[in-house]
This record gives C-alpha cells, sequence and structure tokens, in this order.
C-alpha cells in the first residue's frame, strides 16, 4: 500500500507503537483503531473490527479443537 507505519499512525491520530504491535500480532484491533483505520481507508466501520473477530476466532478454534470436538450437538428429538 506504500505507506509506512508512522505515516498511518500519523494520519489517524495514533502513536506509531499501537500500529506496530498491530502488525506484529501483539495487539488486538479495537473499535477505536477499526473506525480510524475505516474512515482513513474508506471502509465499512465494522471492516476492521470484522476482521480482528474472524481471527481471534480461528486462534480460538484452533486452541480449543480437541474440547471442540467432544462436545456433541443439541437435538430437542423427543
Amino acid at each position: 500500500m506504500d505507506i509506512t507505519p508512522y505515516r498511518l499512525a500519523k494520519s489517524i491520530g495514533i502513536p506509531q507503537t499501537r500500529v506496530g504491535e498491530i502488525l506484529a500480532g501483539r495487539r488486538s484491533v479495537t473499535a477505536d483503531t477499526g473506525l480510524r483505520l475505516s474512515k482513513f481507508f474508506s471502509t465499512s466501520e465494522g471492516f476492521w473490527t470484522g476482521l480482528q473477530d474472524d481471527y481471534d476466532r480461528a486462534m480460538t478454534k484452533d486452541q480449543i479443537h480437541d474440547e471442540l470436538a467432544k462436545i456433541e450437538p443439541y437435538s430437542h428429538a423427543a
């Protein structure tokens, strides 16, 4: 995208360290950051937090795979 983390941070009014931590996977995209990114990149308001939710769900699914496999789906059959 030809934009540095520094320029992005300055453009959306957040610390450069926050951008760096997000890029390094050490920090999540919060609602505040997501709204700022959405405005800057002209995306929907939920785009960035939606990506974060998808990532969090995938990571959690991998972490608890064995436990999920043991859960029997609910059946309302009488």
